[in-house]
């Protein structure tokens, strides 16, 4: 199926920052559509300007390879974790698994999960599979009660496999679509409607994720925040409140453990142990800094009771846009914030300032946004007289982006600078929101006379102003007006 680079047509609106890749493929247990469908994929990899190399070398970007569906694959044999040593690397690309489900296959799972899931209460028993941890059923149900029985069979189905990134193509002969799964719970799906965009589908959803750069880099400033200092402050205390409202209304989900999912002795040198869904982080006049909760991947954080050591000072973004500029706390356990840190102090600089006074009665230049909440949920309904929409650029929608990278942060800085509530300090509306297809959202409030930090947002969800739902969309969507007055989540479905 070779097609000249020249005749390749990319319908959907792309990254202007997708860079060309190198990639290869090793092969695990194939079948014959596995066979071309790999074959054909390196072609359009080739035709589209990236390098198809005949094995891994040091500038091997992505690695393909397979595995059986419902199989458990070793962690010795798993590309994840073995890629190096088997091809003598200095370096481990990133893994995709391609996996293959017949249709009945597929239906056979979905519907497994769903009558699991439907039961009051769930049996463990039938969360148990080949390969996973005897706790498995604990992140399955929860997983797949966020997410619905897609969700479940990603993470069963990552787990088998040892690997994050898995394209499941569902298919008998031929391929009828591949979904996309990720490490956030992302599924999103080209569909094979036309072979030729199909194909094209999957190298650009593959090079732009491979395009992308984590943003972890943070510099710690050599001057701490006095321990009385930090103790007089009112944030902490209300950054405290605020994961305690927001727990009471189900807006974090329970934090994935690998190892309650799967035994993987070698899983720390390759992906963190844990990763918690959702972060949060105020504004402090007095400190001129961000609030905000800290990374849940070095330990488990219950985003819902906090304490002052699940706490971080982000006072500013790197030179290089590698990371936020944090202040450590004298006497205080001083972990990272967020993957998010960036995004959250990054919008900032493309939005105005206000004058605002202080407990204290002092006037400061604060940001017009006070607190910013980041989590793996969606919107499916909003008040638009109190609440904003703001769509990101036209090609997040199309080849999605992942936390924790700059592309994920500049999309945002550029949403939110877009915004008409928030570049009008006198805009009625005082919330706003953008969601991340794939991932989840991010939504801010300004500043409310006589409101604790958050206190808009709980009380917009409260009132139906803004309603917070377990789905995520995983592509193309926008909002209309219903006579109720509200603007109502609108989608381009993803079957399944």
């Amino acid at each position: 199926m070779e097609v000249p680079e020249e005749k390749v047509k990319i319908a959907k609106p792309t990254h202007d920052w997708v860079r060309t890749i190198n990639v290869s493929f090793a092969p695990g247990p194939m079948s014959a559509m596995l066979e071309e469908l790999a074959e054909n994929l390196m072609e359009r990899f080739a035709a589209l300007g990236h390098k198809v190399e005949p094995k891994p070398t040091d500038d091997t970007d992505v690695l393909f390879t397979t595995a059986t569906l419902g199989e458990s694959l070793s962690w010795r044999k798993a590309m994840l974790f073995s890629a190096r040593r088997q091809f003598g690397l200095k370096h481990s690309p990133v893994a995709y698994t391609l996996m293959q489900a017949t249709p009945k296959q597929f239906h056979d799972w979905m519907t497994h999960f769903e009558q699991a899931l439907a039961k009051q209460p769930q049996e463990p028993q039938d969360f148990q599979f080949e390969g996973l941890s005897p706790k498995s059923h604990r992140v399955l149900i929860e997983q797949g009660t966020r997410g619905g029985p897609i969700l479940a069979l990603q993470r069963m189905l990552q787990a088998q496999a040892k690997c994050i990134h898995v394209l499941l193509v569902v298919g008998e002969e031929r391929p009828e679509r591949v979904y996309h799964f990720d490490l956030v719970g992302a599924y999103p799906a080209s569909e094979a409607d036309d072979m030729d965009a199909f194909y094209t589908d999957i190298v650009l959803r593959v090079a732009t994720t491979a395009s992308t750069q984590e943003i972890t880099d943070h510099k710690v400033l050599d001057e701490p925040v006095k321990r009385d200092l930090w103790e007089g402050l009112s944030t902490p205390e209300a950054m405290r409140r605020a994961g305690q409202e927001l727990g009471k209304r189900n807006f974090f989900t329970e934090m994935v453990r690998i190892e309650d999912l799967v035994h993987v002795p070698v899983v720390n040198d390759s992906v963190a142990s844990q990763y918690s869904e959702g972060c949060f982080a105020t504004w402090d006049a007095h400190l001129e800094a961000l609030i905000a909760t800290v990374t849940g991947s070095a330990r488990p954080v219950d985003k819902g009771n906090i304490t002052d050591d699940d706490l971080a000072v982000i006072v500013g973004v790197r030179d290089t846009g590698g990371g936020a500029v944090v202040r450590q706390v004298d006497g205080k356990r001083n972990d990272a914030p967020s993957s998010e840190a960036v995004e959250m102090m990054d919008m900032d600089f493309a939005l105005p300032k206000i004058e605002h006074k202080t407990i204290a009665g002092v006037t400061a230049q604060v940001p017009i946004i006070r607190s910013k909440l980041h989590g793996h949920r969606g919107v499916w309904a909003y008040n638009p007289e109190l609440v904003e929409y703001i769509p990101l650029e036209p090609p997040y929608y199309h080849y999605l982006v992942s936390c924790a990278t700059e592309a994920q942060a500049r999309g945002i800085k550029e949403a939110f600078g877009r915004s008409e509530s928030l570049g009008n300090p006198t805009d009625p509306r005082k919330a706003a929101f953008t969601v991340l297809p794939g991932h989840g959202l991010v939504v801010v409030e300004k500043w409310g006379a006589g409101k604790a930090p958050f206190q808009l947002l709980w009380e917009f969800m409260d009132n139906g102003d803004l309603v917070i739902d377990p789905h995520v969309p995983q592509g193309p969507m926008h909002y209309e007006k219903e006579s109720d007055g509200r603007m109502h989540l609108r989608e381009q479905g993803v079957p399944l």
